[in-house]
């Protein structure tokens, strides 16, 4: 969130830290590279020994470009005894779910199997992670809840991950990322939406991504800030595929989630999409509905980063047009953009959107009581 300083004075938000919350973007990590190995068959881990992993992209350990921080860390998030930052569940708890009073915390784990070319290197490494969500994180604290971490790039035994973890009160949502091999919409993703749809749990389509493909259409950029920048492209692009692809026409019951990527760019694709799928429906005749109508009715945002335009109405047009019930609130812990709660929503926002942003949207998406 920016914080912007203005001569004018400006009404204080009301905005208590002691309201409970849904952050619906937390970011576990291991606190070793070999933590997952109890969770692995034996013969990974000497195939991680010997050959490492082959991922479609030479940098597996985030975007090709340095950081402002060293993993996008907060430099206060570091645990006292040891390790990568959210790493540790007791400092986490002392951090931040305690004191921001976060009664749901949903865990999106980055670093994960996604990405490799090693589809069985990668199915077990993303098993490991949904069981070392249990052991680690929500078996531990109960406001945690995990996401179900597929081996993306083979829909087929992502779907029996899914499958495998369908009714486990411990996982919320399936998680995919943004950058791909190909567009979200293709059909090697379908049977992940079939699956998801199956076991009634939404889709978190995270920023970011190993799919070996530049975030630009024109090859790699120069600098941190437009890879920042150009996490909303990526959700573009993803989300027309998914739109056009006819993804949700065949799955009308299916939720998905934008995750770290904002949400002010929405109105504006609709309406483009709307545009051109009224000149040139004939192409896409599975597309039964205007694209402005699935993108309102089946996505749901995070609001972390959210657009902090001059004018604060400017905010609420653009909310009002998505739909407060649509925005899940997200900080993004522990990386350095986090989004404090007391500060992230500006002053005059009904007592009902605020107690849905904060919490009531999350939990009926979510179908926790």
């Amino acid at each position: 969130m920016n914080i912007q300083l203005r001569d004018r004075p400006e009404v204080e938000s009301k905005v208590e830290v002691k309201i409970a919350i849904a952050d619906c973007d937390i970011h576990p990590a291991r606190a070793t590279k070999t933590e997952l190995y109890p969770f692995l068959a034996k013969r990974w881990h000497e195939h991680l020994q010997v050959y490492q992993e082959h991922p479609y992209q030479g940098m597996m350990e985030g975007p090709p470009y340095p950081k402002a921080q060293p993993n996008a860390s907060r430099r206060d998030a570091y645990p006292p005894e040891g390790g990568p930052q959210g790493s540790s569940l007791s400092f986490m708890q002392k951090q931040h779910l305690d004191p921001n009073n976060v009664v749901l915390g949903v865990l999106n784990p980055l670093r994960t199997g996604q990405g490799l070319r090693n589809h069985d290197l990668a199915a077990a490494i993303c098993s490991a992670i949904n069981d070392w969500q249990i052991e680690k994180w929500t078996s531990k604290d109960s406001r945690l809840k995990g996401s179900i971490v597929v081996a993306n790039e083979d829909g087929v035994t992502a779907a029996k991950e899914i499958r495998k973890r369908a009714g486990d009160k411990d996982y919320v949502q399936v998680l995919l990322l943004s950058r791909n091999v190909e567009p979200l919409g293709q059909r090697r993703y379908w049977p992940i939406y079939e699956a998801a749809e199956e076991a009634g749990l939404p889709i978190g389509v995270h920023a970011f991504g190993f799919g070996g493909n530049p975030i630009t259409a024109s090859g790699w950029p120069s600098y941190y800030i437009e890879e920042m920048v150009g996490h909303s492209q990526c959700q573009q692009t993803a989300l027309a595929s998914l739109v056009l692809e006819g993804v949700f026409d065949r799955h009308p019951t299916l939720k998905m989630i934008m995750v770290e990527a904002g949400f002010g760019w929405a109105p504006s694709l609709a309406w483009r999409l709307d545009k051109v799928w009224q000149r040139l429906r004939s192409e896409v005749p599975h597309v039964k509905r205007p694209p402005s109508d699935i993108i309102r009715e089946q996505i749901w945002w995070t609001t972390q980063p959210m657009e902090d335009p001059e004018r604060r109405d400017h905010l609420f047009d653009v909310i009002d047009w998505i739909g407060w019930d649509k925005l899940l609130f997200a900080t993004d812990y522990p990386h350095w953009d986090f989004d404090d709660p007391s500060r992230v929503l500006p002053p005059g926002v009904s007592e009902a959107n605020r107690e849905a942003f904060y919490l009531g949207n999350a939990k009926k998406l979510y179908g926790i009581s």
